[in-house]
């Protein structure tokens, strides 16, 4: 009798579990899963591009010691304008995500200013439109991402912020966080810095300012309440990063889409360079305030569809929201306002490029001229 039962609540399970409905994996994003060049193992998130950016230690050696030395002079440059030091930290920074090909001297610009030993990176979200992403922030479920120099552990302060947040805010998603580039290209500069660096990665899909500024408040409060917790103080335990490049320029190469809104000869593309640098100046430098933040993401963003670019910076949602986070923090601990200071610009075409050669692969992943260009500010806030 009792095998019977047994055996009929098996049978019973299994057609109920066989009838419970499996969502269908899209088969866009399937394919965009099989592209990642260094798959996720076990609790390890892995890595979306291996050309662009470095997978081993002895790439990263080389293309360091390269991005130190172009950086040089620039970096006497900043120190002597804004009397800072090798040392001196940053509260919060925008940094370039493209290939280290082109924009490694920019990276060396800022990361050496990241004093802190847990950094917050809110990344773009590329491809927030495949996976009908918007509205919410994404966060991933790794314990490590893969370095360089070895495994980079996510902070257990992603668990803390998640913990305060309201469930409608985020989403927590390995497929969303693996296919994204944007925040790996920092990591391996992060770990050169800082060995024992820890990470926390936000991406920042499609939002108006109303969401983005209502989202924002509701980390910061969540992150003060930590901050206040362990005693931390922005720049020296803490450091918050914003991914993004600059203009996308160009009539070649961008998925049938024209962005050369000056043209492409030499006179369009310094066209295009002075607005980006007036961009960077304009809105993010300086005393920084939320007002300045909204009209930063308009004059990328159409206001009556965000989803639609008006400049082709990607960073517009993930800049204006890492800096509406740093900037209420700064406010509310130090009672004054986050300021902004522009380190350099470069783009694709006017930069070095890195000796890659016999570095296993390293290299560009676009090409570089006048028809197909893209533009790199590198920021710190103090």
């Amino acid at each position: 009798m009792k095998r019977r039962l047994v055996s009929f609540l098996v049978c019973l399970f299994v057609a109920c579990v066989s009838a419970i409905p499996v969502a269908a994996v899209d088969p866009t994003v399937e394919e965009l899963l099989k592209t990642v060049g260094l798959k996720p193992t076990g609790g390890e998130r892995g890595q979306m591009d291996i050309v662009g950016f470095v997978t081993t230690a002895t790439q990263m050696d080389a293309v360091l010691s390269q991005c130190d030395t172009l950086a040089a002079p620039r970096r006497q440059a900043i120190n002597e304008r804004y009397g800072w030091t090798t040392d001196t930290p940053i509260a919060a920074g925008v940094c370039p995500h493209d290939d280290y090909y082109y924009a490694g001297r920019l990276y060396s610009l800022l990361v050496p200013h990241v004093r802190a030993h847990t950094v917050i990176l809110f990344g773009v979200f590329h491809k927030a439109r495949i996976f009908n992403c918007r509205d919410k922030i994404v966060f991933d479920a790794y314990s490590t991402w893969h370095g360089p120099y070895g495994p980079v552990k996510v902070s257990a302060l992603r668990e803390d912020i998640i913990a305060r947040l309201p469930k409608d805010d985020y989403l927590i998603n390995n497929d969303m966080q693996m296919v994204e580039h944007s925040v790996e290209a920092i990591v391996p500069f992060l770990q050169a810095n800082d060995r024992n660096v820890e990470i926390v990665s936000i991406l920042v899909p499609y939002m108006d300012w109303s969401t983005l500024d209502r989202l924002a408040g509701h980390v910061s409060e969540a992150f003060a309440a930590i901050m206040e917790n362990k005693g931390w103080r922005l720049g020296r335990d803490v450091c918050l990063i914003s991914s993004s490049d600059a203009v996308h320029y160009g009539d070649s190469g961008w998925g049938g889409q024209n962005f050369a809104d000056f043209g492409t000869d030499i006179d369009g593309y310094q066209t295009a360079v002075e607005r980006d640098v007036a961009l960077a100046e304009d809105y993010l430098s300086g005393p920084i305030d939320r007002e300045q933040l909204e009209e930063f993401l308009y004059q990328c963003v159409d206001p009556g569809d965000v989803t639609k670019y008006a400049i082709t910076w990607c960073g517009r949602f993930s800049i204006p929201f890492g800096l509406s986070v740093a900037s209420r923090l700064v406010e509310r601990f130090e009672s004054r306002r986050l300021e902004g200071f522009l380190l350099d610009y470069g783009t694709s075409v006017s930069e070095a490029s890195l000796d890659v050669e016999g570095l296993s692969g390293l290299g560009p992943t676009a090409p570089n001229n006048l028809h197909h260009w893209v533009g790199y500010a590198a920021m710190g806030f103090r």
